[in-house]
């Protein structure tokens, strides 16, 4: 047998996948692999670490087994060695793949034994509909914060009592990469541990309106379309307003809205713009998108963002210093996709080139990923806002006066620094009154909790916000 049959097999997946995936991801994922050895239908692998590892298993998975099956045939199977390098321990670890919910198979009904499934081929006894549901969009991975709080309470309360609460349909409607499709989805993985039997769907508009448009061009096909839909326990439709301007998609998920809706079925829908600001959508769409609750995911504060830093890390078995966390969760203010985007970029850097994850990494790299903004709001000009509202001068809030009325002018201008600044809590503190890390956290954490408790002090903060956006 050919010693480096398994390097000659390696190199022939690695022709195919090069040609398929951009280069610099290649260069990133592929080139630190290295081809250990291949007994039977196993080939065995070497990856730098377990995230390495963990990420190839999320995003590169399918153009691997691809390729193994095509060199080695249809059994293959693949196995990792994780390179550790502070003992230079190699550990074998079996490639696992996480649980994904599955439906029961659903009967077809004799009288109609072609039925369609849009998702799997037609022409069964019964249908075996994947619930489409990614795995990791999980509950136990979505980060409570006060941007989605509502979100997910309303969303635990589904799961407990789909289709039978006060919340449908829901609506989650917020910008692009807030978590709109986490919080959904994890309704779902959430209702099918509850409820095993319940045919759950998560579809995409976008594929909602192929599947109509081929529904359409089939003769007497429209009624199998609809009818696959009306079976469903729990739909789940992500981003609706790619409905706009498409009447005859809007025509067909108004009827199944109305007999889920009426059957006592759960509907759960996204947006990324609130149901009164959608544009063309039929109007009697629109009033049905309103009889539950709609509830809006924002972009997450500092603490939320220090959270989600925190639990991404330590689910890929990184331990980031605290200087890194805490600039990292100040200079990255965007959505939660940017942030994971950019923890990612820093740990796959550190891991493929065997450094330490240092402040000096962080930064040259997020100078490289998270733009920045010549009009981004200023310290300064939040302390401006801040007095100017409560009508007492800068000099007086960056005093060591404890007046509760200036303490808390000079707490708010600290938690909206850290909120809607990329400056650090350090610097924070130093220029707002000279205060240390500690004491700029304890004020954000005060406000925080004010602002869930007393309407009138949320109304402050929400105020000088507005001002402090306009124009921005």
């Amino acid at each position: 047998m050919n010693a480096n049959l398994h390097i000659q097999v390696w190199n022939n997946c690695l022709q195919m996948i090069r040609g398929v995936i951009p280069a610099n991801q290649y260069n990133t994922w592929f080139a630190p692999i290295k081809p250990v050895g291949l007994s039977g239908n196993v080939f065995t692998i070497e990856v730098p670490s377990d995230f390495f590892r963990d990420y190839l298993e999320e995003h590169y998975i399918n153009f691997i087994s691809t390729a193994l099956r095509k060199e080695i045939g249809g059994d293959a199977k693949l196995m990792y060695k994780v390179h550790i390098v502070k003992d230079e321990v190699p550990v074998t670890i079996p490639s696992q793949e996480a649980r994904t919910p599955v439906n029961k198979p659903i009967p077809v009904p004799q009288r109609d034994p072609n039925l369609i499934n849009p998702f799997v081929i037609p022409g069964l006894q019964q249908l075996n509909i994947d619930p489409q549901l990614n795995p990791n969009y999980c509950f136990a991975n979505f980060i409570e914060g006060e941007c989605n709080r509502l979100g997910r309470a309303a969303g635990l309360a589904i799961a407990n009592s789909p289709g039978k609460n006060a919340f449908n349909p829901l609506f989650i409607y917020g910008g692009s990469g807030l978590g709109k499709t986490h919080l959904a989805q994890a309704i779902g993985i959430e209702i099918k541990n509850k409820f095993p039997g319940k045919t759950v769907l998560y579809v995409s508009a976008n594929r909602f309106m192929t599947q109509y448009v081929d529904a359409v061009s089939v003769k007497n096909k429209m009624t199998d379309f609809l009818h696959f839909y009306q079976m469903m326990d729990v739909l789940i439709l992500d981003d609706v307003q790619e409905f706009a301007d498409k009447p005859g998609t809007q025509n067909a998920f108004f009827h199944i809205f109305n007999h889920l809706h009426q059957s006592g079925k759960q509907l759960i829908l996204t947006s990324d713009k609130a149901p009164v600001d959608l544009m063309g959508l039929e109007q009697r769409l629109l009033s049905r998108f309103k009889w539950g609750l709609s509830v809006e995911l924002t972009a997450p504060s500092y603490n939320t963002r220090l959270e989600i830093i925190k639990a991404k890390s330590f689910k890929d078995g990184i331990e980031l210093p605290e200087d890194v966390l805490d600039f990292l969760a100040s200079k990255v203010v965007g959505s939660i996709r940017e942030i994971e985007g950019t923890l990612v970029t820093l740990i796959a850097n550190a891991t493929c080139c065997r450094e330490p994850i240092t402040m000096e990494l962080a930064q040259r790299l997020t100078d490289k990923i998270v733009s920045v903004s010549p009009q981004d709001i200023s310290l300064e000009r939040i302390q401006n806002e801040v007095c100017g509202y409560f009508k007492i001068t800068r000099e007086l809030m960056l005093s060591k006066t404890r007046k509760r009325e200036i303490v808390q002018a000079r707490q708010i201008a600290m938690y909206l620094g850290r909120n809607l600044t990329k400056t650090s809590l350090a610097a924070i503190g130093a220029q707002i009154g000279g205060k240390d890390h500690a004491t700029v956290l304890h004020a954000c954490n005060t406000v925080s909790d004010l602002i869930e408790t007393d309407r009138n002090f949320k109304q402050y903060v929400t105020d000088i916000e507005k001002l402090l956006k306009v124009e921005q």
